[in-house]
C-alpha cells in the first residue's frame, strides 16, 4: 500500500530502522519523541502521540511508543539507528536500495552530522568524505574535485541537475549524498568523478516547530526556522527559512544570504503521493581570491591580506527552484514523474592576485566581471516493476537549458589590464573600467537533452545480485556568439553503461565490483565556449573500474572500502607536429583506495570519517600539462574522523581530526600547498528536552594552513580558531 510506504519513508527520515511483517495482526504503529540527547543516536522530528491520559509517557530513547492508525496496515517494528548512519538511498539506483547493496562508493552526510558539526556549506559537508577535495572555486561558487576530476557543475537536488555556479546552503536539507565514480547512467552527462546530490526536507505528517540561532567569531550571525504542519491525514505543509549576515577572518570580506523553502505533500488516495517544492535563495558576498605566492611558496603575508578593491569585488546569486513530483503505485508497478524548473541570475566582479616582482616589492593585480543567466526545465519519468527477486526500471528524461554568458575585462585607469600594488599593502582603489577584450565571452546557448534508460536489479541466487543498466542521451547544443553573430551546433549521442555485481555471503556483508562510463561534451560542463575547433571534438570519456566491501557490523555501524581506477580520455592536447592544431590524445588516470566508517561504536559514542589514497596523474600530455604531472589539488593521503560522545545525560562532546597531505595548487606542479592536520571540537548541552545549546570550535589548536587554491597565485588560507555558539529550540 502506498500509505504504508510513505509512513516507512517518514520513519526512516526520523532516523528509525523499520521492519514490516504484514503477516501479523495489524494493531498499532510505533514512533518516537525527540529527547534532544546531545551525543547519542538522534531522531529528526518530534511526534505528538494521540494517546489518552492512561497511557504511559513515551521513552525518549525508544521508538516503541504506540500510536493508533486508521485503517491499520500492519505491524511496524521501529528501532532507533545511529544519527550518522544512513541505511538506504534511492539516488544511486532511482529505487530505494540499501546502501550496502549498491555496487558503488557512496558517502552520506546526514542531517544529524550537519547539525552536530555546524555545517553551513557544501565545502563543510565534504570535509569528512574520503576521495573528495573542496576547490576554491574563485571563492564565488561551490567546486569540488572528486577522484581527481574537477567540476563546478556536478551538483544535483533531489536527483535533478542544479549546475549553475553558486554557493549552496544547507538549511533545507535532509542529507547530502556523495556518489563517487562516473554516474551518467542515472544522472546523464558529466559526473566523471562523481556527483553531489542534495536531498531536501519534505513536508511530513508530524508537527514540528524549530528555531535555530547562531553567533560567533568574525561577526557570525545566523537564524533558521523549520515549521511542519499536517492538515488532517491528506495534506502537510512545511517551510524552512534562513538568514545569515557574517564577516570573515579575511579583511573586508563578508556575506549576506537568505533562503525560504516551502514544501507541500498531498496523499491523493491510498496509492498516490504528490510533493511540491520551491526554494527562493539569494546570496551576496565579497569575492575573495586569497593570497599570492612567491618563489614557489605561498606568500609570507598575514592571512587576512586582501588583494584588490573590496568595494568592487562582489558576487551575487539569485536562485529560484521549483518542482513537483507525482508517485503512484499500482500493484507491483510504481510510476514516478518529476517536473523541475529553475532560474538562476548570477554576477561576480573580482580582483585576481598575480605574480610578485623579483625584489618582492610589488604584486600584479588584474580584474574582470562575469554574468550568467540560466533557465532550466527538466522532466523525469520512471516506471519500476518489482518482484521478490527483481526490480526493473524504465525511465526517460527531457530537458532544456537556456544560458546567457557575458564577461568583461577590467582596465585600470581605462588603459591597462593589470596594475602593480605594494606587496605589503595590496588593497587598492585604482579607477577601473570594465569592457570586453578580444577573447571575452558574449554568447547565448540553448541545450536540449533527451534520454532513455533501463536498469535491472536482480538476485541471481541468494548470494549474488546484479545491477546493470544503460542510458542513451541525445545532447544538442546550439551556440550563438553575440560578438560576431556566429552560430554553431554540436549534437552528441552518448551511451553510458553501468554494470555491478554484488556477492552477499551474509545479509550484512556485500562484496562488489563495478564498471561505469560517463561523458562530458566538448562545450564543457558550463557551456562557456564553443568554437569551430572544439565543435569537432568528441566528448571526453570517463571510465571507472571499482571493487569494494560494505559491511554493516551491526545495525548501527557500517564500514566500507573501495579500490578503483578512473581513466579520463579524449582530453585536449596540442599536436606535437603542428602547434596550431588541437588533438584529443590527452588522458588522465586516478588510482585510489577509500575507507569509510559511520554509525555508533557504543550507544554513547558515534563516529564518522574515513581515509583515502589517490594517485591522480596525466598519462598522456594535455594542452595544460606534461605526461606524468600530478592532478591539481589531489592529495595522496587524507584522513578524517569525527567523534561524538555523550558524557552525561544532558552533556555531550564532539572532537574531530582532519589530515591532508601535500598537494599541488595547479596542474603545472610549480607550487605545492603543504599538508596539515586540524582539530575541531564541540560541546552540546540540553537545557531541557526541547532546548539544546551547542558550541563548535573550528581549528581548535589555531594551526596555520592553506585550504585550497584556484591557481598558483590564488591561494585560500585556512581560518584561525573560530567559535560558534548555537541555540536550537523546539516548541
Amino acid at each position: 500500500m502506498f500509505e504504508q510506504a510513505f509512513i516507512l519513508l517518514v520513519l526512516n527520515a526520523m532516523g528509525c530502522v523499520v521492519e514490516v511483517d504484514e503477516t501479523k495482526t495489524p494493531v498499532a504503529m510505533y514512533t518516537t519523541v525527540d529527547s534532544y540527547k546531545t551525543a547519542g543516536p538522534a531522531t529528526n522530528t518530534p511526534v505528538p502521540a494521540s494517546v489518552g491520559p492512561s497511557q504511559t509517557q513515551p521513552d525518549p530513547q525508544s521508538c516503541e511508543n504506540p500510536l493508533q492508525t486508521a485503517p491499520p496496515i500492519g505491524v511496524i517494528t521501529v528501532t532507533e539507528s545511529a544519527g550518522y548512519l544512513q541505511d538506504n538511498t534511492s539516488t544511486a539506483t532511482k529505487t530505494l536500495t540499501p546502501l550496502r547493496d549498491v555496487p558503488q562508493s557512496i558517502t552520506v552526510v546526514t542531517q544529524t552530522q550537519i547539525r552536530d558539526q555546524g555545517m553551513m556549506s557544501v565545502a563543510d559537508a565534504v570535509r569528512y568524505v574520503p576521495g573528495i577535495t573542496a576547490h576554491q572555486g574563485e571563492n564565488n561558487r561551490d567546486q569540488v574535485i572528486i577522484r581527481g576530476n574537477n567540476s563546478s557543475a556536478d551538483f544535483f537536488v533531489n536527483g535533478v541537475r542544479d549546475d549553475v555556479q553558486y554557493f549552496r546552503d544547507l538549511y533545507n536539507l535532509e542529507r547530502i549524498e556523495v556518489l563517487k565514480g562516473p554516474n551518467a547512467m542515472i544522472f546523464g552527462r558529466g559526473g566523471g568523478g562523481g556527483v553531489i546530490n542534495r536531498v531536501t526536507k519534505e513536508a511530513g505528517f508530524v508537527p514540528l516547530r524549530e528555531l535555530s540561532l547562531q553567533g560567533g567569531s568574525f561577526g557570525n550571525k545566523r537564524v533558521a526556522v523549520d515549521l511542519d504542519q499536517p492538515f488532517g491525514g491528506k495534506f502537510a505543509f512545511r517551510i524552512n527559512s534562513m538568514y545569515e549576515n557574517s564577516n570573515s577572518f579575511r579583511d573586508f570580506v563578508n556575506l549576506e544570504r537568505y533562503g525560504v523553502s516551502p514544501t507541500l505533500t498531498i496523499l491523493a488516495g491510498r496509492q498516490t503521493k504528490v510533493s511540491v517544492n520551491y526554494e527562493h535563495f539569494r546570496d551576496r558576498r565579497t569575492t575573495d581570491r586569497g593570497i599570492t605566492s612567491f618563489q614557489g611558496k605561498p606568500a609570507a603575508v598575514p592571512f587576512s591580506t586582501f588583494y584588490g578593491n573590496p568595494n568592487d569585488a562582489a558576487v551575487r546569486a539569485l536562485v529560484n527552484l521549483g518542482s513537483a513530483a507525482v508517485e503512484h503505485q499500482a500493484g507491483r508497478v510504481t510510476i514516478r514523474n518529476v517536473t523541475h524548473f529553475a532560474g538562476y541570475d548570477r554576477f561576480y566582479s573580482n580582483y585576481v592576485p598575480g605574480t610578485v616582482t623579483a625584489d618582492k616589492s610589488q604584486v600584479s593585480i588584474s580584474a574582470y566581471n562575469n554574468a550568467t543567466q540560466r533557465l532550466n526545465a527538466f522532466n523525469q519519468t520512471d516506471v519500476t516493476f518489482s518482484t521478490s527477486r527483481q526490480t526493473l526500471l524504465f525511465g526517460a528524461e527531457a530537458g532544456r537549458q537556456n544560458t546567457d554568458n557575458l564577461r568583461n575585462t577590467g582596465y585600470f585607469n581605462n588603459t591597462a589590464t593589470a596594475t602593480l600594488a605594494p606587496f605589503a599593502t595590496p588593497t587598492i582603489s585604482s579607477p577601473i573600467t570594465y569592457r570586453q577584450s578580444a577573447t571575452d565571452a558574449n554568447n547565448h546557448v540553448n541545450t536540449n537533452i533527451g534520454a532513455v534508460y533501463v536498469q535491472d536489479q536482480i538476485s541471481l541466487t541468494r548470494f549474488v545480485r546484479v545491477v546493470a543498466g544503460v542510458r542513451l542521451d541525445r545532447f544538442d547544443l546550439q551556440y550563438r556568439n553575440n560578438r560576431n553573430s556566429e552560430n554553431l551546433r554540436r549534437i552528441d549521442h552518448l551511451i553510458s553503461p553501468r554494470v555491478g555485481v554484488v556477492i552477499k555471503p551474509v545479509s550484512a556483508l556485500s562484496i562488489y565490483t563495478n564498471y561505469s562510463v560517463s561523458f562530458l561534451p566538448s562545450a564543457g560542463d558550463q557551456f562557456a565556449s564553443l568554437t569551430t575547433v572544439t565543435q569537432q571534438m568528441k566528448p571526453e570519456k570517463f571510465t571507472n573500474y571499482e571493487a569494494g566491501v560494505k559491511w554493516d557490523v551491526r545495525r548501527s555501524l557500517a564500514l566500507t572500502t573501495a579500490v578503483f581506477r578512473l581513466d579520463r580520455a579524449n582530453t585536449r592536447s596540442t599536436d606535437p607536429n603542428d602547434p596550431t592544431r588541437i588533438v584529443q590524445t590527452g588522458s588522465q588516470r586516478t588510482n585510489g583506495f577509500e575507507f569509510g566508517a559511520a554509525g555508533s561504536l557504543t550507544r554513547k559514542w558515534q563516529i564518522t570519517g574515513g581515509a583515502g589514497y589517490q594517485d591522480a596523474f596525466v598519462t598522456s600530455a594535455t594542452a595544460a600539462a606534461r605526461a606524468g604531472a600530478q592532478a591539481a589539488q589531489v592529495p595522496r593521503h587524507t584522513f578524517s574522523l569525527w567523534n561524538n560522545y555523550q558524557l552525561r545525560p544532558r552533556l555531550g562532546a564532539g572532537f574531530g581530526i582532519l589530515n591532508r597531505a601535500d598537494m599541488f595548487a595547479a596542474i603545472d606542479n610549480a607550487l605545492q600547498l603543504p599538508g596539515y592536520a586540524r582539530a575541531d571540537a564541540a560541546v552540546f548541552f540540553s537545557l531541557t528536552e526541547k532546548i539544546r545549546l551547542q558550541a563548535n570550535v573550528e581549528n581548535l589548536l589555531n594551526r596555520k594552513y592553506y585550504m585550497n587554491a584556484d591557481s598558483n597565485t590564488n591561494i585560500s588560507p585556512g581560518s584561525p580558531r573560530a567559535l560558534r555558539v548555537g541555540l536550537v529550540a523546539r516548541f
